[in-house]
């Protein structure tokens, strides 16, 4: 799963932090798959888990911003597209210290961040570019 030049928006600030989401649930993917050790591969797992859990909150809030700061007319309902990706990967957290980190839940885990990252930017943070051309105004 590679991030691709057509997922630009044209907001450098939000282009960058999409490319560091692809790039890390990429790497985080390839190296679940991979054969070896299962312990090596829970410490990648766990490494992932902390990272989306901060990075989300500072790119949702960028991303919110900039939306804020443009008027997006759709604000709201990105709004609640993050807060409930944000619960999503908090409940992933709680499960994975109930459940232990076995290798089904893994990979619910990472398909779950594949798709949703692929929804999102490659649909509708789209919006947001589209938006901003439409207005005639750069980012």
């Amino acid at each position: 799963m590679m991030w691709k030049e057509k997922y630009r928006i044209g907001v450098d600030v939000v282009d960058n932090q999409h490319q560091e989401l692809f790039h890390r649930v990429s790497d985080f993917l390839i190296s679940v798959q991979r054969k070896g050790d299962w312990g090596q591969k829970i410490a990648k797992v766990k490494e992932t888990l902390a990272f989306m859990q901060e990075y989300v909150i500072v790119h949702f809030r960028d991303e919110e911003n900039y939306q804020l700061q443009i008027n997006f007319p759709e604000y709201e309902e990105h709004k609640d597209v993050h807060a409930r990706f944000r619960d999503m990967i908090n409940q992933y957290a709680v499960r994975f210290e109930k459940e232990g980190f076995t290798q089904e839940l893994v990979q619910e885990f990472g398909g779950k961040l594949m798709t949703w990252l692929i929804m999102h930017v490659a649909d509708m943070d789209q919006r947001i570019g589209a938006y901003v051309r439409e207005q005639g105004g750069k980012g």
